[in-house]
């Protein structure tokens, strides 16, 4: 947890330090309107927020919101809007745009760059200047817990070119892009939020993979990279990369010649505060080579000045150079003076995120006339990262029952007994990376072979059902492609909302 402001030193603080320091932070808040301790640390130099979905009802709430912010202070104001899974604009009712990996299973960087254009468009008219957005990372581990359907696939040269793709598409917009999560957390099995994971590859397996999108896009003008709190013995030894010089300093600036933004991820994920507390990781994050720290959603006001106090000590104990300080206010600087550059407008354009999702679909036997169909979708726990954004058919079907079970606790006796006579059909969410789930799909298709089975997650495990349809995501066009194609007729109208 947060360090508490008590561990740390309440004298004063000289006012330029103090605006160094406060420069460096992106601070989180709860609710729908900026509180006024956010307002009096803008005009004391802070570097800016990043929201979440708690802080979201609407659009025109949200710019109003933003709107505030511009108001006090010359703010980065960011989000994490990857489309798919990951969203914070529509976190209350999906994304109305496939995420990467249904990008990548499209493959043309046309439609991702149209993609990330239309998302870019939508931040910009509520105010928002970075998205944390695209996930570079090569998704080489099936069971990664943390990254799974954020990747655009697990080929270095896919990746990267629909990363340039993605990148080009949000500046384009006046949108900075921040490209993630460097030098890679594709290959991990464990959730950064919870534990370091680990990347125990050497460094010429990650320049021929994990580096090939962040090279790729850094050539095309990326504005910013968020880093890892991943560690990879070769390179950071026992240290998470966002507080590694090696790989900040050394790997990104140095070696790949990064000269923009980098931004750290949450440090309030357990990664960096079990072994480092908050205000020691921002300050050692600070000093490997990171400009602006996104603290994440858990540290309050009392924890942010204790950041401040924390980074500030660090300075006058020469443990931070405040030539480093001073080097991350001017490359921040710097991109608000990028932001400021005249752009035209870009369109809205949630059509072109039906239109991807259909193009995205796969499948497999040939679906059915429906009788009085029966859709069973499997309970699938979130990620922290995706957090409970809904998901599922229920929105889309008229005259079809949507039940909704926990594998584990629900059994198929129930199952088949309610569906005997009419169309099965079981959804699920990367049910490779969950037994309870495959052990009930399993029974389900053993007794009802003719039932289809759609995969809103990476299709890893299959079972032997006469129709099995992957979707590559979880977002509302996945589910709605998806019900157009085994429900015609039974579909509502589509929206684009």
């Amino acid at each position: 947890m947060p360090e508490n402001s008590a561990s740390r030193p309440t004298g004063p603080i000289d006012r330029e330090l103090y605006r160094l320091a406060a420069g460096t932070l992106l601070v989180a808040f709860q609710g729908t309107t900026v509180p006024e301790w956010v307002l009096t640390e803008a005009e004391r130099g802070l570097g800016g927020v990043t929201l979440f979905g708690f802080n979201v009802a609407d659009a025109t709430q949200l710019a109003a919101l933003t709107g505030r912010l511009r108001e006090a202070g010359d703010l980065v104001i960011s989000l994490d809007e990857e489309g798919g899974d990951v969203t914070r604009l529509a976190y209350h009712t999906g994304s109305p745009y496939p995420g990467n990996a249904a990008l990548g299973a499209v493959d043309d960087v046309g439609l991702t760059r149209e993609v990330y254009h239309a998302i870019a468009g939508e931040l910009a008219l509520c105010g928002i200047n970075l998205n944390m957005a695209p996930d570079a990372d090569v998704n080489t581990a099936d069971d990664n817990p943390v990254i799974g359907t954020r990747a655009f696939g697990n080929d270095p040269t896919l990746v990267a070119r629909h990363t340039v793709a993605a990148v080009e598409g949000l500046q384009a917009a006046g949108v900075a892009a921040c490209v993630k999560h460097f030098p890679g957390h594709g290959a991990t099995l464990q959730d950064s939020h919870l534990e370091i994971p680990l990347v125990d590859a050497g460094l010429d397996v990650l320049r021929a993979r994990e580096l090939v999108p962040f090279r790729a896009a850094i050539e095309a003008g990326a504005r910013s990279v968020m880093t890892a709190h991943v560690r990879v013995p070769v390179l950071t030894g026992d240290a998470p990369a966002t507080l590694s010089s090696a790989a900040l300093t050394g790997l990104l600036r140095e070696e790949l010649g990064f000269g923009g933004v980098i931004v750290s991820d949450a440090l309030d994920m357990r990664a960096i505060t079990d072994a480092y507390g908050l205000a020691g990781g921002a300050a050692m994050s600070l000093a490997a080579g990171a400009d602006l720290l996104c603290l994440g959603p858990l540290p309050t006001y009392d924890d942010v000045r204790a950041v401040i106090a924390g980074i500030a000590e660090a300075a006058q104990e020469g443990r931070l150079p405040v030539e480093r300080l001073a080097e991350s206010a001017a490359r921040v600087a710097a991109l608000h003076a990028w932001f400021a550059e005249p752009r035209s407008a870009a369109p809205g354009g949630q059509v072109v995120g039906l239109a991807a999702a259909r193009r995205a679909l796969s499948f497999t036997g040939t679906p059915q006339a429906p009788v009085d169909p029966l859709v069973v979708e499997l309970e699938t726990p979130p990620t922290i990262a995706v957090g409970e954004v809904p998901w599922g058919f229920a929105p889309w079907l008229r005259a079809a029952e949507v039940v909704r079970v926990t594998p584990g606790e629900d059994g198929p006796e129930s199952l088949l007994e309610r569906a005997k006579d009419r169309s099965l059909v079981i959804v699920t969410k990367d049910a490779h990376r969950h037994e309870s789930s495959r052990a009930l799909m399993a029974a389900l298709v053993a007794a009802r072979p003719d039932a289809a089975v759609v995969e809103m997650g990476l299709p890893v495990w299959r079972p032997g059902s006469a129709v099995y349809i992957a979707t590559y995501g979880a977002a509302r066009p996945n589910a709605q492609a998806a019900a157009e194609l085994l429900f015609p007729g039974l579909v509502k109208a589509a929206t684009t909302s």
